[in-house]
């Protein structure tokens, strides 16, 4: 098997997003627009919680893959790259998870 990433996804997405193919399901979300496509991703949210909750691990890897590939299609609707997340991520690797947290702006 070859490596696949969250790169290729992206791309996946980014390429049936306008496709206006009537059996893709992420043409489907781009069109039914941000609320849709958000509305699925907290879904898929709270169907992963409750596999890790059960214990369930095939459950969990199941619900894992459609949390985030429902993030990139909110992701690509709004226009943000899976780049920019992975350099927020980059940038937070250098201290302490509690010490990043205690520097975001209170609000």
């Amino acid at each position: 098997m070859t490596e696949f990433s969250l790169s290729d996804l992206e791309k996946i997405v980014r390429e049936r997003a306008y496709s206006g193919d009537p059996d893709s399901w992420t043409a489907k979300l781009f069109a039914r627009g941000i609320d849709k496509a958000a509305q699925k991703l907290g879904e898929e949210a709270v169907e992963t919680v409750i596999a890790a909750v059960k214990g369930d691990k095939q459950a969990l890897v199941s619900e894992s893959a459609d949390l985030i590939y429902h993030w990139l299609v909110v992701l690509g609707i709004s226009g943000v790259p899976l780049s920019d997340v992975l350099r927020e991520l980059e940038g937070r690797t250098g201290r302490s998870g509690i010490a990043e947290k205690a520097s975001r702006p209170k609000g």
